[in-house]
Order: C-alpha cells, then sequence, then structure tokens
C-alpha cells in the first residue's frame, strides 16, 4: 500500500463531468489499496475570470486582498471534488491551506511555502477519509498583527502545493493529471515528430519548465529535485491511472542508463528584449541598470554587453518578461541620468529558444550545430545564453516554429 498525492489540473476538473472523470481516477486507485491526498486546481478559465474581477475594481489594487478573491477558485473545486468522490462511496472531505495549515511566507501573489502540517492528512487516513485539498493557495503564520491571511503561490502553484504535500508526507509517488500525457521532446502542436519522452532528469525538467514548457511550473520541478519526490506526468483523459505508469516520470540524473546530447527542445513567447546604448564602460554600470529592475520585482534573463563603436562605451541588451516590459521601462526612464544610456530600444517580437539536456556535460559541439543549422536556414540570433545542460538564443518570433522543426531534426530526436 502506497501513499499517493494526486494533482488534477485546470483542464482536468474544467467543468462537472471532468470532475467527476477525475474522481474515479481517485476511486480506481483507492481500490488499489492506496492512501490517496488529491489537490486540485481552480476550474479552467476560472482564476483568470478572478483576476478581471479584481483589475476591473482597481488595477492598483491591495495584494493581500487579490489573493483572497484569486484562491477561491480552488476552494470551489476542491468542494466539487469532495462531493464527486462522496457520489462514488468515497469518504471525502475538503480542507483550505489554512485548515491544514499550509503556511507561507507574506509576499502576497508570489508565496513561498515554509512549512506543511500533516497530522490532518495523517489522521485522514487512520479513519478511512480522502482529503482533497485545494492548490495554489497557503496561509500566513498568525502574528502580533494578526497574520492568518491567505496567500497564492504564483499562477501554476497547484503543482507546487502537491510536490510540496508529497515531500512533506514522504510520499511514494506524486502523478500530475493534465490534459498531455507526459513530457515531450517539443511542443508536438508546433512539432509534428515530437516524441513522448518517458523518463527525464529533474535537473532537465527544470531547465525546460524555466525555458518556457508548461507542463510543470518550474518551482514544483525544484521541490521535487530538492527532496527527491517521485514525479509523473500523465493524462487525466486516457483510460489508464497513475499506477499503470503511462506517463513521463521526473528522475536523478544518476539513474539514467544513456544520456542523449539533447534531451527537449523549449521555446517562450512571454520575452521581451531591452537594449540600452552607449552605457559608460566603467565598473558599477551593470549594478545601476540592474537594481532598480530588481527594486521593482522584474526579473531579468538573457544579458549580453557589446561594445560601442567610440570603443569608450557599451550596449547592454537583456531580456525581461513581457508583460514586465512596461514597468522595465518606467524603472530604467527613471534612472536615466543615474545610468547614463543614450537610448533605450525594446522588442517584443522575439522568442527565445533552447535545448536541454544533461548529456551536454560530456558532447561537444552541442552549440556549433544549432548555430549552423539555424543559420543554413537565413535564421538570425540576437542574444545566446548558455549553462552547463542547456543553450538558448533570442531570434524573430516570426521563425518559431522553423527553427523548432530544424533543431529537432538537427539532434536526432525525431527518432526518439
Amino acid at each position: 500500500m502506497a501513499t499517493l498525492v494526486l494533482k488534477f489540473g485546470g483542464t482536468s476538473v474544467a467543468n462537472p463531468e471532468r470532475i467527476q472523470n477525475a474522481a474515479k481516477k481517485v476511486k480506481a486507485e483507492l481500490d488499489l489499496g492506496h492512501k490517496i491526498v488529491v489537490v486540485v486546481s481552480a476550474m479552467s478559465g476560472v482564476t483568470n475570470q478572478l483576476v478581471e474581477y479584481v483589475r476591473t475594481i482597481t488595477p492598483s489594487y491591495d495584494p493581500s486582498e487579490y489573493d483572497v478573491v484569486v484562491a477561491s477558485g480552488e476552494q470551489v473545486t476542491s468542494g466539487l471534488m469532495a462531493l464527486a468522490l462522496q457520489q462514488l462511496d468515497v469518504k471525502a472531505r475538503s480542507y483550505q491551506g489554512w485548515q491544514l495549515p499550509f503556511y507561507s511566507s507574506d509576499k502576497h501573489e508570489k508565496a513561498r511555502i515554509d512549512e506543511i502540517g500533516t497530522d490532518l492528512m495523517k489522521d485522514c487516513f487512520k479513519q478511512n477519509i480522502t482529503p482533497v485539498i485545494p492548490g495554489f493557495q497557503g496561509v500566513t503564520r498568525p502574528s502580533k498583527d494578526g497574520g492568518n491571511r491567505i496567500t497564492t503561490l504564483g499562477r501554476g502553484g497547484s503543482d507546487t502545493s502537491a510536490v510540496a504535500l508529497a515531500a512533506a508526507l514522504k510520499a511514494d509517488r506524486c502523478d500530475i493529471y493534465t490534459d498531455v500525457n507526459g513530457i515531450y521532446t517539443s511542443d508536438p502542436r508546433l512539432v509534428q515528430k515530437a516524441k513522448k519522452i518517458n523518463r527525464i532528469a529533474y535537473e532537465e525538467m527544470l531547465e525546460l519548465a524555466s525555458l518556457g514548457s508548461k507542463v510543470l511550473q518550474t518551482r514544483s520541478v525544484e521541490l521535487a529535485m530538492n527532496y527527491k519526490v517521485p514525479v509523473q506526468v500523465l493524462s487525466t483523459f486516457e483510460t489508464t491511472v497513475g499506477s499503470d505508469l503511462p506517463g513521463t516520470f521526473l528522475i536523478d540524473e544518476d539513474a539514467m542508463m544513456e544520456k542523449q546530447m539533447v534531451t527537449g527542445l523549449a521555446h517562450s513567447r512571454d520575452e521581451a528584449r531591452i537594449t540600452l546604448t552607449n552605457v559608460e564602460d566603467k565598473p558599477g554600470m551593470l549594478a545601476r541598470i540592474f537594481g532598480p529592475l530588481a527594486e521593482a520585482n522584474i526579473n531579468v534573463d538573457m544579458i549580453v554587453q557589446a561594445a560601442s563603436d567610440d570603443g569608450k562605451t557599451v550596449d547592454v541588451t537583456f531580456t525581461v518578461p513581457r508583460a514586465d516590459i512596461v514597468r522595465a521601462t518606467e524603472a530604467l526612464t527613471n534612472n536615466k541620468q543615474t545610468i547614463a544610456y543614450k537610448e533605450l530600444q525594446t522588442n517584443k517580437d522575439v522568442v527565445k529558444i533552447s535545448v536541454v539536456g544533461v548529456g551536454m556535460r560530456s558532447y561537444a559541439g552541442v552549440g556549433q550545430m544549432m548555430f549552423k543549422a539555424l543559420a543554413d536556414k537565413g535564421i538570425n540570433i540576437q542574444v545566446v545564453s548558455t549553462s552547463e545542460i542547456k543553450i538558448s538564443v533570442l531570434i524573430e518570433e516570426a521563425y518559431t516554429e522553423l527553427a523548432l522543426r530544424t533543431l529537432h531534426t538537427t539532434y536526432q530526436l525525431d527518432a526518439a
């Protein structure tokens, strides 16, 4: 008998019929004798609608009240899932984050998990009750000024909730049910020859998630890797259940027998490029540029510094999330006198293409293959960034599909 955490994403619980279908998956696992904790997302589209309600009232909202509103989507789903399970003669009960408790930091909208109480869930197991927990939400600790405020973990935070619960319970497995049957070598909607990956290293999945793969939230993969939580990604809409092991498994790199040069490709359209021209070339200037962006809580990704024509200044190019381009521009404009750049240029018509694989550590020429393949197709590379197991390039968005298909073939993933 195993302890399993089953997480169902928004498309898996998009309406009452799909919730009932997901409940049957839970019942099938219970019938195999497993102890189950269910984690649910909000029904598909609900969170976006709740966010829109908040922004309609006021664009400059109080983040703590934003969390109260937005966290309600998962609360609805957890109650409906408990009801659906009860209709299958399963003793089920929904519990909210504050009831566990699911303690988090007080950084509303992007809270971090501090600690999860497991006593309530363990008591449920003793009473043969299946607990249903809303993902995405937590609560601040009690404090002199009140505390006990609802928080949210950032978009996609239900994945993080599920993996964190699995870690806290020392669960045997965490199954992430989605609308796809696993992790693919590339986006199958854009690359017809994309193949499902049966096993992928935590580190590879972490890179893919951070580089644009939408299957798992980055923080959930970090948690899984840090606490060695066995995670499986599988489809809600196939007849199999998690214990049939039909999906993609996240595993330790050491457990992989053979390491391909490249395991998969990722792309992100959520990038925007910023260039500051004629910045004085002296110590401390990059700190002056990126300090205001850090204060505005804007993440900077790819960074390139290139000498200007005059030989005394440099042009600094970097990328930020496309949604943050206006705030980033404002922060840099407000600090123009301190930074002393000549011109600020922006471009939102770009895409980041990345190749990922732990095998890159032992293969030479991975980058050269990428650069030549793109050049042969007439695709210009604007920015490059690398790590031990990934190479990312920034190109024109219009070339997204061509670049992905070309690289998929170049790295022999068509026959993976």
